[in-house]
Order: C-alpha cells, then structure tokens, then sequence
C-alpha cells in the first residue's frame, strides 16, 4: 500500500468512525493510535485524551506496552500527553527522553519509555479552537526520528482527530441533556397526576395539592418524586391522601 493509500485509508477509518452512529472515545483513539506508526515511520504512538472537565481521560496505544504506559501516565499526569501544547508544538524538534531535564520532568514516565525502547517523543495536539483535547505521541529512537514532513503530517491526522473527538463529545453532551430533560418531563407529569389525585380525594384546589405534596415530602425528607409516585400507584401515606377526621367534621358543619 502507497503512503498516500494509507494516509487515505486512515482519513476513512476515521470519518467512519464519525458517520456509523454516535462517534465512540475508544474507537477513535484506537484508530489513530494503531495507524500512526506505519505512516509517520515511526516505532510507536499513542493518543492521549484529556478534555478537562467532568469527562474521564483516557490513553490508546499501538502496542500494549505503550497504551500500559500511557494509562499508568493519566494517574501520574506525566509525559507529553499531559504537557501544555501551543499552536506551535508540532513544530518543535524530537525531545529526547535520555536528558537530565526530561527525567527530572516526568521522574515515573520517562524511565518506562525508555525501558521499552524508545528514545524520543514528538507530541502533536489535538487542538480545536477554544483548547487541546490532548496529544498524538509519537515514540522513535535516534534512527527514525519523525521528520517535519512527518510531523506535519501527523498534525493534520491529529486535527482531523481533534474535529471527530469534539464531534462524539457534543454528541455525548446532547445524550445527557436528551436524557435529563426527559427525566424532568417524566417527574412532571407524575407530580401533575399526583396532584390531580390529592385534589379529589381532598377536595382541594390544584395549588393546595401541590403544598400538601411538598409539605408532606419535606417533612419526611424524601424527594417529592417519589412522594408523588407512590400518590397515583396508589401506595402513599393515607395521612397525605386522605383528609383529617377533624378537617371533614369542620367542612360538613359549614356546609
């Protein structure tokens, strides 16, 4: 296969993974992980995904020495994947991991890149517009050390990435939404229906319906959901349901 077939064929893997249903985290990692090395000549790579925030970061590598490594690297929050990148970083040479300052940087990551053989990385972003998503890490030692061309290539993969990554996270955040707002729906037809209920078996008005519910749901320190379904399946307290015998006595001799 020619370097631009796989350089195609990666491009499809990746749109394919975007269009066959909601775009999946692992899947996408995977893919870019496990194509990099043959068409970037180098010994390995791996994706590092760390968009902040309330969403898990997670690590693929091409071998699973490396994706060990880059896991172990996400407790540690060591190594390239987790270093600030700048609009500039996949222009910057090969940083070698032999050096003093490396080591003293990542004092956990750089000996297990090391003992597995690889003597420097290349971290390419995986930028969108407001921030980095995280990093393609390119592993090599001193005789295949990424070109520029390589590495600007690398950099066009990893924006692609980056565009499919912050599609499949929108589309994760508008599941949650879907689902929070059907939750919501659901609590307030129940709430609705209970109300309706209290409203007949207590000869009240919509609104004291709803006060009893809530009074009755505080005073037991149980949220008025649950307090208004156990209402229409018909399992409520009776001293919510049903009105006090003094309550009735007073409404018959004013009547």
């Amino acid at each position: 296969m020619t370097p631009q077939q796989q350089l195609a064929d990666v491009f499809v893997a990746l749109a394919g993974s975007a269009t066959e249903g909601s775009p999946e985290v692992p899947e996408i990692l995977a893919i870019l992980a496990d194509r990099s090395p043959s068409l970037l000549q180098v010994r390995a790579a791996s994706v590092v995904y760390a968009p902040g925030g309330r969403e898990k970061a997670q690590a693929s590598g091409s071998d699973p020495e490396v994706t060990r490594l880059e896991r172990e690297a996400l407790t540690w929050r060591e190594g390239p994947g987790h270093a600030p990148h700048g609009t500039d970083a996949h222009l910057a040479a090969p940083l070698p991991l032999d050096g003093a300052p490396t080591r003293h940087r990542w004092p956990r990551y750089t000996p297990g890149a090391l003992a597995l053989g690889h003597t420097h990385v290349v971290a390419v972003p995986l930028q969108v517009p407001d921030r980095a998503l995280g990093a393609l890490v390119l592993f090599s030692d001193q005789g295949d050390v990424p070109s520029a061309d390589a590495r600007a290539l690398g950099r066009s993969l990893a924006d692609f990435t980056a565009v499919t990554l912050h599609r499949a996270q929108e589309a994760e955040q508008g599941r949650t939404l879907t689902s929070q707002l059907e939750r919501a729906l659901t609590s307030r037809v129940v709430i609705e229906q209970a109300k309706g209920v209290l409203a007949t078996r207590r000869s009240l008005t919509m609104d004291d319906a709803f006060d009893a519910l809530r009074s009755h749901a505080r005073s037991h320190r149980r949220l008025l959901n649950d307090v208004a379904r156990e209402v229409v399946d018909g399992q409520a307290d009776p001293a919510l349901t049903h009105p006090p015998v003094q309550a009735a006595v007073r409404h018959d001799s004013g009547t």
